[in-house]
């Protein structure tokens, strides 16, 4: 199987890299991405511009949601061919076993149909007719519109696969056109998405374009950040950083730099009835991106009094990742994250030997899951690939000292109580920095109009123009 990485419609005929991923069963699959230069670059933000001046800047967006929309129906159509290679890219490139990239292409693509993006522009705008035309929003007020940025630079990191096109979405949604830059580690999906909406609508793919270099790679970098009237990165705090000092004043820019989540179960919720589901809720979260997410809990505070005990819910909880490495296994891992798994859990034998009350739950000779039952309260990170902490605490009132050194980093908190304790808690992390507060069962997937590390995901790409 080969696969295009690049999707760059001035750009033809240009030269070429290959690279390779094994298959057992098959040949390999084979990714070929395009090389650029700067010039060449140059041309085609060009043609970006002049695509987006015809085909986009004027276009209803109910128009644009239905093209995108069409093009997710494929994604989950599973007789598709742009489904299947989707899948064996992800699978083989991303390093996901084939059930957990079906269950990240369902989750993700969901996003990208009619009704989510709808729901998404309702959130942030109240009325989408906003994008399209000067519209009065209250009785009596000024009539308003919202005016996207002509271009929008992209620079995606390969954690998550899919959250790649979400962005490129969203560029579209507030009517910009989009150059990207992929990741190695899942440089395949983003261009898959803008060559089907290019043969659902040639006039929207025109503004797309979708291609991978080596990370920085200064010279076609400063191409964009000098073109660009706007700027969307993921990636590490050093990478965030460095673009954002790069990126012209004044344009937008969105930084999605590394994040923590965690979840948090309150004594209530602990009832012998619940506590199963619960432990279920927690181990797919963990499992969902193998952990890779921003959104993946790294481990879950458990209070003490309920009827089933934090020990005992840890037990739970590798009862339920051991049903979903045989549902939904675990990626491959690199040696190194072998070796990391095998550190944490040799520290926490270390500490049942000794009789410091932790205990280690485990996929035994493989390095496939690890729930580990640790007595020390302090938030302390897990080296991801499937390996949770489940702590005690005596009180939820325990939760936001020992999480408050996260500062900025903190993101999502699954949370499990009443509704009064819910809110009091909500209330502290919110203070902190916490992004979203959702039910364990959610963790892995926000909604589409979530404030994505505590910001509008649309509303910050634009400006606005009023008539008094």
């Amino acid at each position: 199987m080969r696969i295009e990485a690049s999707h760059l419609p001035s750009l033809s005929h240009l030269p070429h890299t290959t690279w390779s991923y094994p298959r057992e069963n098959g040949p390999p699959v084979e990714v070929r991405h395009a090389t650029l230069t700067p010039q060449l670059l140059e041309r085609e933000v060009d043609v970006l511009l002049k695509g987006r001046e015809e085909f986009l800047a004027e276009r209803p967006v109910a128009e644009i949601i239905r093209a995108v929309s069409r093009v997710a129906e494929r994604f989950l159509d599973s007789g598709d061919e742009l489904r299947k290679t989707s899948l064996a890219g992800i699978a083989h490139i991303a390093g996901l076993s084939s059930p957990m990239a079906a269950c990240v292409l369902d989750g993700m693509a969901g996003d990208w149909l009619e009704e989510p993006l709808f729901t998404l522009l309702e959130a942030e705008f109240g009325d989408p007719r906003v994008l399209d035309d000067f519209v009065s929003t209250a009785p009596g007020a000024s009539r308003t519109r919202a005016f996207g940025p002509e271009l929008t630079f992209h620079v995606f990191s390969g954690n998550v696969p899919g959250v790649s096109v979400t962005s490129l979405i969203r560029a579209l949604l507030v009517k910009s056109a989009s150059l990207a830059k992929t990741a190695a580690g899942e440089p395949v999906l983003a261009p898959l998405f803008a060559r089907a909406l290019a043969e659902e609508d040639a006039g929207l793919g025109s503004c797309l374009a979708v291609t991978y270099w080596a990370g920085g790679d200064e010279a076609l970098e400063e191409v964009m950040l000098r073109r660009a009237s706007a700027v969307i990165a993921y990636g590490s705090a050093e990478t965030v950083a460095s673009l954002r000092s790069r990126s012209r004043r004044g344009i937008p820019f969105l930084g999605y730099g590394h994040r923590v989540s965690l979840g948090v179960v309150a004594s209530e919720a602990l009832s012998s009835a619940d506590a199963g589901e619960l432990a279920e809720a927690a181990a797919r979260s963990v499992a969902t991106f193998d952990q890779q997410g921003c959104v993946s809990p790294h481990l879950f505070y458990a209070e003490r009094g309920g009827e089933t005990s934090p020990e005992r819910w840890a037990e739970l909880v590798s009862e339920a990742m051991e049903r979903l490495e045989r549902e939904i296994p675990r990626g491959a891992v690199s040696p190194g994250e072998a070796a990391a798994i095998r550190q944490a859990r040799g520290e926490a034998e270390f500490g049942e030997l000794a009789g410091k009350g932790h205990r280690l739950f485990s996929s035994g000779q493989t390095t496939a899951w690890s729930v580990i039952y640790d007595p020390d309260v302090p938030f302390s990170p897990s080296c991801l690939n499937r390996l949770v902490r489940i702590k005690p605490i005596d009180s939820l009132d325990e939760v936001a000292a020992l999480v408050a050194p996260l500062g900025e980093l903190l993101q999502t908190v699954g949370v499990a109580a009443s509704r009064p304790r819910l809110a009091k808690l909500a209330e502290q992390l919110g203070r902190l920095g916490a992004s979203r507060i959702a039910p364990l069962a959610s963790i892995p997937w926000p909604p589409p109009h979530w404030h994505h590390d505590g910001r509008p995901p649309l509303t910050d790409l634009v400006r606005w123009c009023d008539i008094e």
